[in-house]
């Protein structure tokens, strides 16, 4: 179910009809597809959309993971559901909610005028639109692969690093990272295996142009009825992405081993 669609993609794509009856080998597509400057324009911001999605979420998630490890009480309580909770909101439902409060006229810009302030530029068809809104729902697998990855740091280690003088940074940088180094790892794959291939986020709230590669593909398929085309895009983006699944593949592998 998964090999074989793989291989049939990539040998649609260099097995080409020619100007005879038969098909013969070719990368034309591949050739066209380096070539085209808005092809090359939409693989580079999806590139820059999960980057800059990655880093943000890692930043965001990492204290947060943190402070769910150590907290005890109520509050603790509340900020864990409040980090599950995009979880369950489905992606069309987020990407209206983000318009309704960050799009023009939206909520924030009708707080700013209550008060006289100057409307913002809303990140809303822009490259900024995608990257809020996958942020925000990434934001709970992340939390609960690092908050795993948390659960091997023992607090006796954490005890005896503060005995002999560690402070907060110190045992961040010495005894946490390197424990959840592999929950890291596995966080920024999964993470950027989901953008990579995110449609609807990136359909709603992006711009028409340069769009990512997920309504790129969409298009050239339904729009252009060019399916070899959409075929090569599909195989070009699993070819970036497949570098990501090796590193978690990697990942499982070591820790599996004696």
């Amino acid at each position: 179910m998964v090999i074989w669609p793989i291989i049939s993609a990539i040998a649609r794509t260099v097995w080409l009809p020619n100007e005879g009856s038969g098909r013969s080998f070719s990368l034309e597509t591949y050739a066209f597809f380096f070539s085209d400057q808005y092809s090359i324009n939409n693989l580079t911001v999806t590139l820059w959309t999960t980057g800059v999605t990655a880093l943000l979420l890692l930043l965001i998630c990492l204290p947060i993971a943190l402070y769910l490890r150590f907290a005890k009480g109520r509050l603790a309580a509340y900020v864990q559901g409040l980090a599950i909770f995009p979880m369950f909101v489905p992606s069309i439902i987020l990407s209206y909610a983000v318009i309704r409060v960050l799009g023009p006229n939206g909520t924030v810009d009708l707080l700013l005028n209550s008060v006289g302030l100057p409307h913002i530029r809303s990140p809303y068809l822009t490259p900024w639109g995608p990257v809020i809104g996958l942020v925000w729902d990434n934001i709970p697998l992340t939390v609960l692969i690092l908050l795993s990855g948390l659960g091997n740091v023992s607090n006796q280690s954490i005890e005896a690093a503060r005995d002999v003088g560690a402070g907060r940074f110190a045992l961040l940088w010495h005894i946490i990272l390197p424990r959840i180094s592999n929950s890291i790892l596995v966080a920024v794959s999964f993470t950027v295996l989901g953008i990579f291939s995110a449609f609807t986020l990136p359909y709603v709230l992006g711009p028409a142009a340069p769009e990512m590669m997920g309504p790129f593909m969409q298009r050239t398929f339904r729009d252009l009825n060019d399916p070899t085309n959409a075929i090569t895009q599909a195989v070009i983006a699993f070819a970036f992405c497949i570098v990501f699944g090796l590193f978690y593949v990697r990942s499982v592998a070591k820790n599996r081993a004696p």
